[in-house]
């Protein structure tokens, strides 16, 4: 389906990020206020319309990030939204703390969340349903009179609607009446399916006038689709997290709503020429909350637009358009190609194309089987482009002149009291001169890449900017326990460029040499291009 306008859905939509409180929620992820900061930057720079930033009075880190955001953030775009609860059962909402602590966060909006399931209310508010509406509309009420934009999240909406629809949509019209902008149904334990979502979200739009949001948590694993069913029904906001973070299964992936929206449905949800910042966007805040980001993700994953089949490379080499469901570009991607045992010249020819090897058609096939062989003993090229470009470049008889081996040798010592040293010692020969040098790390690898640095890094100034990112040792036959084959993958990066590069052995120290030795060589290569080594 093309990007324009569908008819019968809504022209735009108001995107409602909750990365920064509800995403934080997610085992594993604990933001300081400088990367909340950070992350709320980036959104920003997105052009969602709204950021929710914390809970003011929860903790004293999201006290702190509401009273920096003033004069550190400087938001172009969006809209930054406190976040808090309604006032206590019995409490007047001019005396309530978390009410209080709403307004002291200065912001223009503010978002309340209230039991809209009856079960809820008797059971974990031990109070009566009536006093649950007077509750909600009390809350709003207070914040709308002190000239607030006020959301109002209808916690177990879905669930609620399904055992006592007339309590659930009583406390929206609460809502409603006290003056809230927009009423959002949510999903909260995340059990409904979009079906049900449609048809709910459609009732609940026949008897309110105010804007309806949906708020999904993906346990069912259809946040995205109930999201986009929700569109359909009549809601014209949607909430959600980057990447999908968020407690237990995570809360409705923004970074594939967006996109689905607005490319899929013809709906406007951040502007245009900025949904080509959503890839970038995503793989920033992975790296802020410090988890690798899927490479299949949808749209933003590093496999999203990559190809592997023949068949499938040989058809987009002639028409971009036949596996792609949309040109990568328009969200900030790329296609990619990789080869394996499975690929075909058309492959070969498109990968040697993309690394700047230039390779003629008898070498294509030489590199084809000696690939084939190599993948059968254990290489796996699809994640090692580094070693695939030094695999072709030497099929057209490069060699490379860096430096050669002499030897290497690793010594561990143990200690008294557990403690051990591991130390490394290389012969090299550069421009004709035998280096031998040593150096200690806190294992074989790190050693032995502490030494060949060492040896190398007078002759060739660009060592200075590379480094290894990643180290990965995976056993590829452990039937054969001490004598398996285990595969070594390193990545490396200079800052500007990254790369990964492979090495397969029954020793594993051998087969980390060959990695690192690739790495290295890849990475002068690069600079040798740039002209930044010596």
């Amino acid at each position: 389906m093309s990007s324009e306008h569908v008819a019968g859905l809504p022209s735009s939509v108001d995107v409602y990020d909750t990365t920064l409180r509800d995403g934080a929620q997610q085992e594993g992820i604990s933001l300081t206020v400088e990367d909340k900061l950070r992350v709320a930057r980036q959104l920003d720079a997105l052009g969602v319309r709204y950021i929710e930033g914390g809970w003011p009075g929860a903790n004293p880190k999201d006290a702190e990030f509401f009273r920096r955001a003033p004069e550190e953030l400087n938001l172009e775009h969006a809209t930054l939204v406190a976040f808090g609860s309604t006032r206590r059962a019995g409490v007047k909402a001019e005396s309530d703390a978390t009410l209080r602590s709403l307004l002291e966060a200065s912001t223009k909006a503010v978002c309340l969340v209230a039991k809209a399931w009856d079960y809820h209310v008797t059971d974990a508010l031990r109070t009566s349903l009536g006093e649950g509406i007077k509750m909600a509309f009390d809350s709003v009420d207070f914040l709308v009179k002190q000239g607030l934009e006020v959301f109002f999240d209808a916690e177990h909406f879905f669930d609620g609607y399904k055992r006592n629809p007339s309590y659930s949509l009583s406390i929206l019209d609460a809502a409603e009446q006290a003056g809230a902008r927009t009423l959002v149904l949510c999903d909260t334990n995340g059990g409904a399916l979009p079906f049900e979502v449609e048809e709910i979200v459609a009732r609940v739009s026949e008897v309110s006038a105010a804007q309806i949001g949906v708020h999904f948590h993906n346990d069912s694993g259809c946040a995205v689709a109930n999201s986009l069913s929700a569109v359909r029904a009549g809601a014209t906001h949607v909430q959600g997290c980057i990447n999908g973070y968020g407690e237990r299964t995570g809360n409705a992936n923004l970074s594939t709503v967006v996109p689905d929206l607005t490319l899929k449905m013809g709906i406007e949800t951040v502007p245009r020429e900025r949904i080509q910042l959503i890839t970038s966007l995503s793989r920033h805040v992975a790296e802020i909350v410090n988890l690798p980001l899927s490479p299949q993700s949808p749209y933003v994953g590093a496999s999203a637009f990559t190809h592997k089949a023949g068949l499938h490379v040989s058809a987009i080499a002639r028409r971009p358009d036949a596996y792609e469901h949309i040109d990568p570009e328009t969200v900030g991607n790329g296609t990619r190609f990789v080869v394996s045992e499975m690929a075909g010249r058309q492959s070969l020819l498109l990968k040697a194309n993309e690394l700047g090897v230039e390779i003629r058609d008898e070498a294509l096939s030489q590199v084809l089987e000696r690939l084939k062989e190599l993948e059968h003993k254990g290489y796996h090229f699809e994640v090692a482009d580094g070693s695939l470009e030094l695999l072709l470049r030497l099929s057209e008889g490069w060699t490379q002149d860096f430096f050669s081996l002499e030897s290497f040798k690793v010594l561990t010592e143990y200690k008294e009291k557990g403690e051990s040293v591991t130390e490394a010692t290389v012969k090299v020969v550069v421009n004709g001169e035998r280096v031998i040098e040593t150096a200690e790390g806190n294992g074989p690898v790190s050693a032995l890449d502490a030494a060949l640095r060492k040896a190398l890094r007078p002759y060739f100034e660009a060592l200075s900017q590379m480094h290894l990112t990643d180290f990965k040792v995976r056993v590829l036959d452990s039937d054969k326990a001490t004598d398996a084959t285990v595969r070594v993958l390193i990545d490396s990066s200079n800052g500007d460029d990254t790369w990964s590069t492979i090495g397969v052995s029954s020793n594993v120290i051998e087969a980390s040499w060959h990695a690192l030795v690739d790495s290295i060589v890849v990475g002068l290569i690069r600079a040798a291009a740039s002209s930044v080594y010596l």
